[in-house]
């Protein structure tokens, strides 16, 4: 049942992180959470390309590396909206991908 959009294994590997951790979920409805989050979405893996392009970001825009590779996988994406409460609103990388925080007014 995709409904558009993209997510990055690493936004999937960061909610898994903070459910366990911060929410104290079990395990069973952690599974249950990615899997309907990935059900939604097409999910954009981490691969070398992923890891060189997260490089570059970090060198250029000095984000968190794990946020870079989420930005990465945005721009091999071809996304144009990367929705973010961890960057800087209204930021666009290489012209073409606009940094969107949801909670910015």
């Amino acid at each position: 049942m995709m409904q558009g959009g993209y997510v990055s294994v690493q936004v999937l590997n960061e909610v898994a992180t903070v459910a366990q951790r911060k929410l104290k979920l079990p395990l069973h409805r952690v599974i249950d959470l990615l899997n309907r989050v990935r059900a939604l979405a097409t999910v954009v893996p981490l691969t070398v390309e992923t890891h060189e392009l997260a490089l570059w970001v970090s060198d250029r825009h000095r984000f968190a590396f794990y946020d870079c590779c989420i930005v990465a996988a945005a721009l091999l994406a071809d996304c144009d909206t990367l929705w973010s409460e961890d960057l800087h609103d209204g930021l666009v990388i290489e012209g073409r991908l606009t940094i969107r925080n949801p909670f910015a007014g």
